[in-house]
């Protein structure tokens, strides 16, 4: 077993140029965190010297510290192991990154994510960093994978090892760059020292760009309303001022932004409304005969992930290759019947997000109260998740009331990945990962119409 500090290392999260980021955990209390340790590339040691790093590293400490928002990840510590500093932060297992798809080879595809999810998600980045550019503090290096999602579907600005703070000038060779190619604008390439709280805004607006489209904007710009009919001009518009190669015409400020947005979205909710008033909106079939078409698998399964995309038949983004047609019937004791397959469901599943452990704990606790009048529930398989799954919905989709309660969106399965990950569904965009046992996500129990004897 191996440590930093007091703490218990369970495994790597990443690295950069600076360091590395692990998973730990409190030796007492069992409370995992996030630490990064200052372990710097020795390129990067030639080129700007220990002590330029060290005051860096220092100062993003500090900085993440003197900053208290919801959108903001917290620092918890700062110690150091041996001669190499460290602090902690919060821990979390999803980032948008993650959620989208988002690979090391940045232009390619990701998954899109719905409106409502976008906005939202958007908003609550620019809130972060209204805060922070009241403290005279800019980003630089704002992107899906510096988004942290919490348990509760919450955006957690992370990363402040390039920000900038009002007045400051940066010391190191002019050949470094700052931020990301694809979500840093013009100006921060050139010339780090020169930008202002636009780059964040720039950035931002990129990122909010691939959750709608699923691309990153090429040069030329096709408006985002191309690629899906539910956005209009006006959302062309507000990207296109966003995204503005010159700084002046971008928005000034992350609160003007927000006013646009907020207008925005706004505008979406009414839309919504009108279109659920158009007549021969498109309503869910009225159950058949009870005629099972499909048996999705239900015994577990350890599956690697070079494996996971034939196994469970994913296209190349993690998604379902195909989408079959349910038969959902509600029924009076909280539970759906889908006499598609043959499997009854719980309509909602767990109130808060569970480790993996916990979901099994959960499980054996509605047997054990004989839930629905039933004592033969389960944690389901990936395939049988992947059943729930449907396309992102637009137009008269959203019209659409749901069968199930929407407050599980991630949703683990019995199958494992390895001895301390298992598989799980994102139900509310449509894709399969994994993650370790110590994650928090919400579990939905499964039963067959006749349990198998």
């Amino acid at each position: 077993m191996k440590f930093i500090g007091k703490y218990t290392i369970r495994g790597l999260l990443g690295r950069g140029g600076m360091g590395k980021i692990f998973k730990v955990e409190h030796p007492l209390i069992g409370k995992i965190f996030a630490l990064k340790l200052l372990d710097p590339d020795p390129l990067l040691v030639s080129l700007m010297g220990r002590d330029k790093i060290l005051d860096m590293f220092k100062n993003e400490a500090i900085t993440i510290a003197g900053l208290r928002h919801p959108n903001i990840v917290e620092i918890m510590d700062y110690d150091e192991s041996g001669d190499k500093p460290y602090f902690l932060m919060e821990y979390y297992v999803n980032n948008l990154g993650v959620m989208i798809g988002e690979t090391s080879h940045t232009e390619q595809a990701s998954r899109t994510i719905k409106i409502e999810k976008a906005i939202r998600y958007t908003l609550q980045t620019l809130n972060g960093l209204d805060c922070m550019h009241h403290a005279g503090i800019i980003h630089r290096d704002i992107k899906p994978y510096n988004l942290l999602v919490t348990d509760h579907d919450t955006i957690k600005i992370c990363d402040f090892g390039l920000s900038k703070l009002r007045g400051e000038k940066f010391e190191g060779p002019p050949s470094l760059k700052f931020g990301s190619a694809w979500y840093a604008p013009p100006e921060q390439e050139d010339n780090p020292d020169s930008v202002d709280c636009s780059a964040d805004l720039y950035a931002v607006g990129i990122t909010l760009y691939r959750m709608l489209t699923g691309v990153l904007p090429e040069e030329g710009y096709l408006p985002v309303s191309r690629f899906n009919a539910d956005l209009d001009d006006a959302w062309d518009e507000f990207i296109k001022k966003t995204i503005a190669s010159r700084p002046a015409k971008r928005y000034l400020s992350a609160a003007e932004m927000l006013v646009d947005l907020k207008l925005l979205q706004t505008d979406w909710g009414s839309k919504k409304e009108q279109i659920c008033r158009l007549p021969e909106i498109k309503k869910p079939k009225a159950a058949g005969p009870a005629t099972t078409r499909l048996k999705p698998r239900s015994s577990p399964l350890k599956i690697s992930p070079p494996n996971a995309k034939k196994t469970f038949a994913l296209d190349g983004l993690w998604r379902p290759a195909g989408f079959i047609e349910n038969e959902f019937v509600a029924n009076p004791d909280e539970t759906v019947t889908d006499r598609a397959t043959g499997l009854v469901w719980q309509q909602s599943g767990s109130e808060f997000p569970l480790t993996w452990s916990g979901a099994k704990v959960y499980i054996q606790e509605l047997n054990a109260s004989q839930f629905a009048g039933n004592r033969t529930w389960r944690m389901p398989t990936i395939d049988e998740l992947m059943t729930l799954l449907t396309e992102l919905p637009q137009g008269e989709d959203y019209c659409i009331e749901p069968i199930f309660a929407q407050r599980q969106k991630r949703i683990w399965s019995c199958d494992r990945r390895s001895f301390i990950a298992a598989w799980y569904v994102s139900i509310d965009m449509g894709y399969v990962a994994w993650q370790d046992f110590t994650g928090y996500y919400h579990v939905r129990a499964v039963r067959h119409i006749k349990p198998h004897n």
